[in-house]
């Protein structure tokens, strides 16, 4: 599932939504037509890096590092993953209800974010679902049984399962943001289904065993839900817990460090973004 929760879309619709966004950016270029800077796509994307054998880890920065991975040699299945050492790096959900905006002007926005992605689902009225929590202020109704919520208390982040723990009080959190499925729980998978399912962009985010935070990127056709549930425990990345934010076409990612950007193909009101720690 992708882009507004209300809109379901198939993966042959997906491919299709990809494919037209992609030459009608083509003729806007070379017709110089004027679209409202909300809509505009980053104008140089960069591509994607190079597919094929699992990459090693590249640093950017003191505690940012990044790498590409390629599910069972699947290329269209690649994922972009980015971890971050918290001690180095600190975390912002930002919300603009109704007013959604497109990875530029998010940028534009926060310039000095070393990360930014896409986060929660949201409706036709461009309001998130679930919790969001930007600088200790609360929006929306929390999901309880579903999912997973990341989160910031105490300047220190985590990752809460709707299984397993509790969220704390809300006047403790600072950042949270929400999704679902639960995709890995204490390094197993953790999200079954019947059938293959669909294969889409998708936006994810955990937590490895040494307290880093993990995001994770399918900037392509993507796997399933099911099928990343399986995979992601089998990797070297040591997860411990990881659920899905929103993808589809509102799967998004700037990493400035390393010249990577993955526009959405729709605005999004939510993001979280990642920042240098003045102290780190």
């Amino acid at each position: 599932m992708g882009g507004r929760i209300t809109r379901q879309k198939s993966s042959s619709g997906q491919a299709l939504q990809i494919l037209c966004f992609l030459a009608a950016s083509s003729v806007c270029l070379l017709t110089a037509c004027n679209l409202p800077a909300r809509l505009l796509p980053t104008l140089k994307p960069s591509p994607v890096p190079t597919a094929g054998p699992d990459s090693q880890w590249q640093t950017i920065d003191e505690g940012l590092q990044w790498r590409n991975l390629i599910p069972n040699g699947d290329e269209l299945a690649q994922l972009i993953v980015v971890r971050i050492d918290p001690s180095h790096h600190r975390f912002r959900a930002i919300y603009q209800a109704g007013a959604a905006e497109s990875l530029s002007s998010w940028r534009a926005l926060e310039p000095d974010a070393s990360v930014i992605i896409n986060a929660n689902f949201f409706d036709a009225n461009e309001f998130a679902l679930g919790l969001v929590v930007s600088e200790g202020a609360a929006h929306g109704i929390a999901y309880q049984d579903r999912g997973g919520t990341f989160l910031v208390r105490s300047g220190a982040p985590e990752i809460v399962s709707y299984r397993s723990h509790s969220l704390p009080e809300i006047e403790d959190v600072e950042q949270a943001v929400q999704g679902f499925p639960l995709l890995v729980e204490e390094g197993r998978q953790a999200y079954f289904a019947e059938g293959s399912g669909d294969r889409t962009r998708r936006t994810m985010i955990g937590i490895d065993k040494s307290g880093n935070i993990l995001i994770l990127v399918a900037p392509s056709l993507g796997l399933s839900l099911a099928e990343l549930s399986a995979y992601l425990p089998k990797t070297d990345l040591d997860i411990d817990a990881a659920f899905n934010l929103d993808g589809g076409g509102s799967t998004m990612i700037a990493l400035p460090g390393a010249n990577y950007f993955q526009p959405s193909l729709e605005p999004v009101p939510v993001i979280l973004a990642v920042y240098r720690r003045e102290d780190g």
